[in-house]
């Protein structure tokens, strides 16, 4: 263990394979995730560095002491489900990156995780984010042409050729915030993937939602004045690897309540304590007086939703009855409470 910190935090889960990592927008994300076994090219804790075959990810050690981790919990619209992470924040300033809005050549990527890549030519995308810059990496000389005559255009103008050609040439693709970066080298989804994003490492660039402009859903509880470099999403007790429902997987449940203990919202942390306080008492839901908030509302239900899997582990039919009896006061569906169930990680 190297502390409670982000340094800690990063330290201890690069190693886990269960761990999920993204860095970007709302919209545009690339995502590192390893399989079970899946070999280590990169295995450097020390310089905060993991990389396989089919991706890789760096953070800053000069930067990662500054990085504030929120941990919490989003509801699913699958009634059974919840979904969890830890956003590393930074101020807003401090979280800016160039917002380049047209496609621009950057040069030789000198900072490439891997050697053989260094000389591969970077090119931002043009994307417009507020905490990110996305970008391709390539060698390819025909792409490089392509790229290299569309430069200052945005990838979005119908007639650009560009972003077919990114699409048709699979390069890396290379996502840089204030707190390090992450590569993905696997195909970008599309018709050569059938339709779906790779399993592991991938990225996703979806136009409508960038348009919003939002650095996150508005389902993540951050702070007005914090903004998410990057996120960490440890192993999930309800939803395996694939996105797939799981056996209720207690220790993993018990470690991220740790983690929620430690860094999550205090409002929010103390509304799922006083859930729990009171199934544990026997009182009924007519005697709970519920949060007012988007996000202590989730906290409720989330807190109700993980009490099921907990009464179901322990084969305890009277929690179990209580809980039912709770949920149907409480956890009632809201469209604007529920989170997207495929959140990276997952």
């Amino acid at each position: 263990m190297r502390g409670n910190g982000a340094e800690g935090l990063i330290a201890d889960h690069l190693p886990d394979w269960q761990t999920g990592w993204s860095m970007g927008a709302f919209g545009a994300l690339a995502e590192f995730h390893q399989d079970d076994g899946e070999p280590a090219l990169v295995d450097d804790t020390a310089a905060l560095t993991r990389a396989t075959a089919r991706g890789a990810i760096r953070f800053d050690p000069a930067v990662v002491d500054r990085l504030q981790p929120i941990a919490y919990e989003a509801l699913s619209p699958k009634p059974h489900r919840w979904s969890h992470a830890v956003a590393l924040c930074l101020p807003a300033e401090e979280a800016a990156c160039a917002r380049r809005s047209v496609l621009t050549e950057l040069g030789p990527d000198t900072d490439a995780i891997a050697p053989q890549n260094r000389t591969d030519i970077l090119f931002d995308m043009g994307l417009s984010l507020a905490n990110c810059d996305f970008c391709v990496r390539t060698a390819d000389p025909d792409l490089l042409s392509v790229l290299r005559a569309n430069e200052g255009r945005s990838l979005f103008e119908p007639d650009n050729p560009a972003m077919g050609a990114i699409l048709k040439a699979h390069p890396h693709r290379v996502a840089i915030t204030r707190a390090g970066r992450a590569e993905v080298f696997q195909k970008i989804g599309g018709p050569d993937t059938g339709g779906v994003s790779p399993q592991g490492p991938h990225t996703h660039v979806l136009p409508k939602l960038m348009a919003s402009g939002r650095t996150h859903t508005a389902n993540t509880p951050i702070p007005d004045a914090m903004v998410p470099v990057a996120f960490l999403h440890p192993g999930s007790p309800v939803i395996g690897p694939l996105g797939e429902d799981r056996a209720f997987d207690p220790d993993l449940h018990r470690r991220f309540q740790a983690l929620l203990d430690a860094h999550g919202r205090p409002p929010l942390v103390a509304v799922k304590r006083r859930v729990n306080e009171a199934l544990a008492k026997g009182r009924a839901p007519a005697d709970f007086e519920p949060p007012n908030g988007r996000h202590e509302r989730a906290a409720l239900r989330i807190a109700l939703r993980q009490n099921v899997r907990l009464a179901e582990h322990a084969d305890d039919a009277g929690l179990s009855q209580l809980v039912a009896a709770w949920r149907t006061v409480f956890d009632m569906p809201r469209s604007s409470d529920e989170a997207d169930d495929e959140a990276p990680g997952h």
